[in-house]
């Protein structure tokens, strides 16, 4: 059968497809796609000059409303109105949101449709010979849009909005930026335009309409009068028209801190009291320049000028916790020597920006006055402590120094002395307790005790009583007083074959003094007319000497011991030299040069026992030792 499309029928189709909204073409690819079918085939039919068509209206429906309603008819050119053609309606939504009348070709609604959640629906559409059964018509897609209304209230998103901007900051600063989505059609009509105004926060703030760009509108804001503002922000869609839906979003500004403003203090001049025996590092007080600014544009370091004085009496601090000014004292007071301090203080910012001040203006100046206050204080020895020397053989009532203390106070209150006897256990000295003068009261012996450390007391004669102390180190100088002697006790002995020149004993001395050169000992023999034959005594010059013996003729049998008289004389001042005699005793000796026997006769015969009861001890020593051998 051979189907042709009338003129006018082919523009009812092209006008189906025109009047449908500019969105439309901004479909997807598909719909695109179905569209240039449409004309494809209205094309097609035109050229091949079919006799039969299909006719229909514009097929668009309104979303949200609930009345079913005829939108459209599809009629075939060859339906003659016997109600010989069937309708038939297939694809999106056919049966469920759209039926067709089979007899008339009536498309209606059967429900309500939201755009936002569907917004065409494609469909396919057939005409059947009630006769045969067969198609008249061939089958052919079409499209229902849904018509968009405004029924959507813009949302702003990412709520909450929280922002931050300096105080003092020009007009024109972006606070924020709000953004609101409305889901209506934005290409159709106005339902998706939105404009934003400002409901809270003028003349503060003020906000784009276009962009919802939160900018300042009020210059020099200042955090320290208000650090905190609440701007509400509305949208409305169809361009701020009435009929339109709104909604609102608040933005909430904080105002950070500048440094716009300097320390200042509260008083022309801080007044402190302080005793005069305040020990140093004591607070004397605290003083406090306020700064409306917070966190480090707050931070503040304070410094005293006290040109009176090269070395400052008091100091002064920054609290790190408080911000406060601590004054401290940094050298000793005394109220009769000064009693007032006048002291220019300044507190300044240790961050500064000239954008909002001077350099002066973060900087405030302020007077301390610190009042001296008199204490009742015990006598000040003139020194510290006092250290003397004295020879040992200082004769008692010699003076060896003098203390001397006074009442610092006003009163000027006489003052006695007196030594504290426990550092006085031998009671070598005395104190005058008038005047200080401390006096030798018993004979010294460095030997026995070279320091004295000796406590005197100084205590007022009226009032309180006080009293103070100090220490005297006296020092007792050694003269030469003491013989110098043999290191030990020496018992010398030479065996029978020793050779002339040989050494037989070393010899040192000692002595109690202590020169200041140190020592220097010199051995000699006893001057006599003869020179001694045996025994010469040779001086090492090191403070040593050596025994040598002069000959080799040594026999037990002509002499058992030799008695030699040793001088040992010291370097001092005048010299003193004392003599010693040893007794060398003759052994038969051993190879080794040992001699056993050696010791025992020499304390025999010091002794005075003869040789004859010393052998018989001998024998008897030896019968013991074998009978317990045996």
């Amino acid at each position: 059968m051979e189907w042709k499309m009338s003129q006018t029928t082919f523009l009812a189709v092209v006008t189906f497809l025109s009047v449908i909204p500019g969105g439309m073409l901004n479909e997807s690819r598909s719909t695109k796609g179905l569209e240039a079918q449409h004309l494809a085939l209205g094309s097609t039919y035109l050229h091949r000059r079919l006799k039969r068509g299909w006719i229909w209206k514009q097929l668009f429906v309104p979303e949200e409303d609930p009345t079913p309603r005829v939108i459209g008819q599809l009629k075939s050119d060859s339906d003659q109105g016997e109600r010989s053609i069937k309708y038939l309606l297939s694809g999106e939504g056919a049966g469920d949101v759209f039926e067709i009348d089979e007899y008339s070709g009536e498309i209606r609604t059967l429900k309500k449709l939201d755009r936002e959640e569907k917004s065409f629906y494609v469909l396919q559409a057939q005409a059947i010979s009630r006769r045969s059964n067969e198609p008249v018509e061939p089958e052919s897609e079409f499209i229902i849009k849904v018509q968009d209304i405004n029924d959507n209230v813009p949302q702003f998103q990412n709520e909450p909005y929280v922002s931050s901007i300096p105080e003092m900051c020009p007009i024109g600063t972006t606070v924020a930026q709000v953004t609101a989505t409305d889901a209506d059609d934005p290409m159709f009509g106005n339902n998706a335009k939105l404009i934003y105004s400002i409901l809270q926060g003028e003349p503060y703030f003020s906000v784009e309409p276009k962009t919802g760009n939160v900018v300042t509108s009020w210059p020099n804001m200042d955090r320290e009068a208000r650090d905190q503002y609440l701007v509400v922000v509305q949208v409305k869609d169809m361009l701020g028209l009435s009929g339109g839906y709104s909604s609102s979003t608040t933005v909430t500004v904080s105002l950070t801190d500048v440094n716009d403003n300097g320390p200042t203090f509260q008083h022309h001049m801080y007044t402190f009291a302080i005793p005069e025996n305040a020990a140093i590092g004591t607070t004397v007080g605290r003083i406090m320049a306020k700064d409306s600014d917070i966190g480090i544009n707050a931070r503040m370091t304070y410094s005293l000028n006290d040109d009176q004085e090269k070395i400052p009496t008091f100091i002064i601090k920054t609290d790190p916790e408080t911000q406060e000014g601590v004054i401290l004292l940094d050298k000793p007071l005394d109220y009769e020597s000064k009693r007032r301090y006048a002291i220019a203080a300044e507190a300044a910012n240790d961050f500064v920006d000239t954008r909002f001040l001077t350099f002066e203006e973060f900087r405030d100046r302020t007077t301390l006055r610190v009042v001296v206050e008199d204490v009742d204080e015990p006598p000040a020895f003139l020194s510290p402590v006092y250290t003397w020397k004295v020879p040992e053989n200082a004769a008692v009532g010699t003076v060896v120094g003098i203390v001397g203390a006074r009442d610092t106070d006003t009163a000027n209150n006489p003052i006695r002395y007196s030594i504290h006897k426990p550092s006085n256990p031998t009671k070598a000295f005395q104190i005058d307790p008038s005047n200080g003068t401390i006096t030798v009261a018993r004979g010294l012996d460095r030997e026995a005790a070279d320091w004295h450390n000796v406590t005197v007391e100084a205590k007022e004669t009226t009032q309180n009583h006080l009293s103070s102390s100090v220490v005297v180190f006296i020092k007792v100088l050694d003269i030469n007083d003491n013989v110098p002697r043999l290191a030990r006790d020496y018992q010398p002995y030479i065996c029978e074959g020793t050779q002339a020149g040989e050494v037989i004993q070393l010899l040192s001395g000692v002595d109690p003094d202590e020169p200041v050169e140190g020592h220097h000992f010199y051995f000699s023999m006893v001057p006599e007319k003869n020179i001694n034959p045996n025994f010469t005594i040779r001086d090492n010059q090191d403070n040593t000497a050596s025994i040598v013996s002069r000959r080799s003729t040594f026999t037990r049998k002509d002499r058992t011991h030799y008695f030699l008289p040793v001088v040992l004389a010291d370097s001092g001042s005048p010299a003193l030299s004392g003599t010693s005699t040893l007794t060398i005793s003759v052994c038969s000796c051993q190879p080794a040069g040992h001699c056993p026997t050696g010791g025992v006769e020499a304390m025999a015969l010091s002794m005075g026992v003869s040789l004859q009861t010393l052998l018989g001890i001998l024998v008897c020593l030896v019968t013991f030792s074998a009978d317990r051998l045996s």
